[in-house]
């Protein structure tokens, strides 16, 4: 049975550390800059920026 618990819990706890790493990479603004990247290269690919 302990097996068993352990296997349970297991997916809770490694889902719970990547929603805290996932918050704490919104909080830091994150996002916004990921989107500034991508359209630097977007833009550069088709020639403007």
């Amino acid at each position: 049975m302990n097996k068993k618990n352990k296997i349970k819990k297991v997916p809770f706890i490694i889902i719970s550390g990547f929603l805290i790493l996932f918050l704490i990479g919104i909080a830091l603004g994150e996002p916004s800059r990921v989107l500034d990247q991508a359209k630097q290269v977007c833009l550069s690919c088709i020639g403007i920026g």
